[in-house]
């Protein structure tokens, strides 16, 4: 089937994906089962940390005025352990017994590590030497009460769920983990168990779309495949938009009999682009029906790869109130590429110490390599390039 295509570039495509009006869909959720998603609030400290003066160690607190002429005797007037409090009046050459993250008595001006003590008797113990820290904790000394303690945009690793913890925070507002399907089409493509058939293949591509938008916080709702058939595939899709925020498909874009993405694509609502001016996933197709984005990637496994990350990846993002998370930059060619091409090409690479090698063999057929591929780099339409250029890459992990 032939359709009328206008190639574009890397860079008008994207423009236009990043052009629709997405609004990032929000939720109030529990903190401890937030993990991994975005804030899509500010988060103040509603008191100070620590909120009170904190002990640094098992110790002994004494005045102030005692913390000299060392080693003297002292009586043990009480025990203070983590989450009591004591506040009777002190007197010289008495000290308090007070364990590490414990309430420090306000008369108390250090506190001397038990390292540094002998217990003489019942009731006495004999401090052998100074120290020069205080070891106390000052109140607000890590976060001030009202200090933003976690910016909107933040993704909650274990560590700022803690900190949520800290605080007593028991609900959070965060953006939703976007609701995605994945159709992999082919009347060719066998599931998982099934007995192999010649002509046929596994469906490797759905799998890989899943794993990669989960990876980057999408929650699949649908993963199915498609045979080759322009009513079943319409109707599909037509479905699919109401129940989900972003399509992604594989197969089915190129210029066959049987590719049926095009013409879906020409019929939608807003038609975005269908052809690139790159390699691999030069037939890449994306439009939006009954307003909801479909990205359309190709069949081949390194094209698809490739297609996530520049054309799925950010709409991802931006629908959890983020951006992309892949780096662009520049780095030194391993080994020459001497391939030249009349479209822009992104080949998967191996970037380590700012050096980029080419993984496999650049054919957007691979499959086996990509495991190994943590970014992409470009070798410009008609021209190759030597070992030690400059390339532009893209990390991805």
């Amino acid at each position: 089937m032939y359709l009328e295509r206008q190639a574009i570039s890397l860079e008008q495509a994207q423009a236009l994906l990043s052009g629709l009006d997405i609004t990032p869909k929000t939720e109030i959720k529990k903190v401890n089962e937030s993990h991994e998603q975005y804030l899509a609030e500010d988060v103040v400290a509603p008191f100070p940390i620590p909120a009170f003066r904190r002990s640094g160690y098992d110790g002994y607190g004494i005045l102030s005025e005692d913390d000299q002429d060392f080693p003297r005797e002292f009586e043990i007037l009480e025990n203070v352990a983590a989450g009591q409090t004591f506040d009777a009046n002190m007197k010289s050459g008495q000290a308090v017994r007070i364990m590490t993250g414990a309430k420090v008595p306000n008369q108390v001006g250090k506190v001397i590590k038990i390292e540094l003590t002998v217990q003489t008797s019942e009731g006495k113990v004999k401090i052998l030497e100074s120290m020069k820290s205080t070891n106390i904790s000052k109140i607000g000394e890590e976060v001030e009460q009202g200090e933003v303690i976690l910016k909107k945009g933040t993704k909650l690793n274990a560590g700022a769920i803690s900190v949520l913890n800290a605080f007593g925070r028991e609900e959070i507002t965060v953006y939703q983990k976007p609701k995605m399907a994945i159709i992999a089409t082919g009347s060719e493509l066998l599931k998982p168990g099934e007995a192999f058939q010649e002509g046929k293949i596994y469906n490797s591509n759905g799998p890989l779309l899943t794993g990669l938008a989960r990876e980057n916080g999408a929650d699949i709702i649908i993963e199915q495949t498609l045979a080759d058939k322009f009513e079943s595939t319409w109707q599909t899709l037509k479905d699919l938009a109401q129940k989900v925020d972003l399509i992604i498909t594989t197969g089915g874009v190129s210029v066959g009999d049987f590719d049926f993405m095009a013409k879906v694509a020409k019929e939608s609502d807003q038609f975005l682009f269908n052809k690139l001016a790159m390699r691999p996933g030069s037939p890449t197709t994306a439009f939006v029906l009954d307003g909801t984005p479909v990205v359309a990637l190709s069949g081949n496994p390194s094209a698809c790869f490739t297609g996530f990350y520049f054309f799925a990846e950010p709409l991802i993002k931006k629908m959890q109130g983020t951006e992309t998370s892949i780096k662009k930059g520049t780095a030194v060619l391993q080994s020459a590429y001497s391939k030249r091409n009349e479209y822009d090409r992104y080949l998967n690479g191996v970037l380590e110490d700012n050096v980029v090698a080419l993984h496999g063999h650049g054919q957007s057929s691979e499959l086996a390599s990509l495991y190994l591929s943590n970014c992409f780099f470009e070798i410009p339409h008609g021209t190759i390039k030597e070992a030690g250029e400059q390339v532009v890459v893209w990390k991805i992990q």
